[in-house]
């Protein structure tokens, strides 16, 4: 564990990882479940930083079998979709909740979104520099590089500081 950053709290057998155990890697995502030779095996869920979970059966290290769950309760389904899809693209909160009143838009399911860097970008599980091409997690600890696609893909698609409003957009 001391070269991976990884920490086990859990049974060992014949020195191996196995039986009921909690599994917290580097990235502060957690595994609490069961394990046999040094893999997750049987039932366990990975709890993620961002509050989101994936209830899963693993066999041998590979999900066979989950369930994904928004932070917000939001629960994927990959059969009969209705959320964000082609044809209903408003955010789960504005369907819990209602949408905003005219003028006032929701830029992301967090409500309000989040304050991102001057000149970064948003990318989901952290903040992009596209000067230093870092992506660091929300509490500014290092996640990656990104590579050139990501880079790519971030710049086309990601939400950037410099797009946000601030305060009331006047009339024309």
């Amino acid at each position: 564990m001391q070269y991976t950053g990884s920490e086990y709290i859990g049974e060992y057998v014949h020195g191996r990882m196995e039986g009921k155990a909690e599994y917290i890697l580097p990235t502060e995502t957690r595994y609490v479940g069961d394990m046999k030779d040094g893999m997750f095996h049987g039932k366990g869920t990975l709890y993620f930083p961002n509050g989101s979970q994936y209830d899963a059966v693993w066999d041998k290290g590979l999900a066979t079998k989950g369930t994904y769950t928004f932070s917000d309760g939001l629960q994927y389904k990959p059969k009969n979709w209705h959320y964000c899809d082609r044809y209903d693209r408003k955010f789960y909160t504005e369907i819990c909740h209602g949408l905003k009143p005219e003028g006032i838009s929701q830029l992301t399911n967090m409500d309000p979104p989040r304050k991102i860097p001057e000149g970064c970008y948003d990318c989901g599980d952290g903040f992009y520099n596209p000067t230093t091409r870092i992506i660091k997690d929300y509490r500014n600890r290092f996640l990656r590089n990104a590579d050139d696609d990501e880079h790519e893909w971030i710049v086309r698609t990601c939400r950037k500081s410099s797009d946000e409003i601030i305060g009331q957009e006047p009339r024309l």
